[in-house]
């Protein structure tokens, strides 16, 4: 390190939880001494409001706009398989507080009937023929706007966990309790930034970076990058 900042060498150090404690932390001086003040992972009651102000506008304006859809994937999806248009699932959202996700239906009717909970992965045979386009596009997380209204969720945030998952997670990495004091996303940095498969460690990361480096202009770029994510 002292031999990178004496030749000015860009460094890059791979965090972990006490490095992004101190990422955005604010600093004050005591009789001349630097003492720095730990970040709370969390934002103040005038960043949520504004947050929450900014979840309103641009999710009416999504759902106007994206009106047609709710119209043509539901015929799609009636048309090329038997069972309901949406499918209701529970994560775990805010505080750890259960909550009804809602997307439209890309497996088969009752595809958890006989295995149980389990995670989806390439070549899934469950997944329908729609139900690829969809997910490949993420149209299918579209509904979730009705959760952002409903102020279950917030466009750019953490995604949510199932909660058949989430103790599993929550003891395998003890800092993950953090992420849920804001409420889950539709999108966010960590999905922008990371892979499908980047490890959960590494994810977590990106999202309490996002916790407390929280700025409009943040949730704007995000959203521009999963556009672009999108179309790419």
């Amino acid at each position: 390190m002292e031999f990178a900042l004496k030749n000015r060498i860009k460094l890059f150090i791979s965090p972990d939880i006490s490095d992004l404690i101190v990422f955005s932390s604010k600093f004050l001086s005591l009789s001349d001494k630097v003492f720095v003040e730990f970040s709370k992972f969390s934002l103040s009651s005038e960043e949520r409001i504004l947050k929450r102000t900014i979840d309103i506008v641009l999710s009416i304006l999504f759902l106007i706009l994206l009106s047609p859809l709710f119209i043509l994937i539901p015929l799609l999806i009636k048309l090329t398989s038997k069972g309901k248009v949406f499918y209701i699932q529970k994560r775990v959202g805010e505080n750890g507080e259960t909550f009804n996700l809602i997307k439209f239906r890309t497996m088969i009717e009752g595809a958890e009937k006989e295995t149980g909970p389990v995670l989806s992965k390439d070549n899934d045979p469950r997944i329908t023929g729609i139900g690829k386009i969809l997910r490949k596009t993420h149209l299918d997380e579209i509904p979730q706007l009705i959760n952002v209204l409903k102020g279950e969720m917030s466009l750019v945030g953490p995604r949510p966990e199932r909660p058949e998952f989430f103790n599993d997670i929550k003891k395998n990495i003890p800092h993950f309790e953090y992420r849920l004091r804001l409420k889950p996303g539709i999108t966010g940095l960590a999905q922008v930034m990371g892979k499908y498969e980047t490890e959960p460690e590494e994810k977590i990361k990106y999202d309490l970076i996002y916790i407390s480096t929280w700025s409009p202009f943040l949730d704007f770029y995000i959203l521009l990058m999963t556009l672009k994510k999108i179309m790419g």
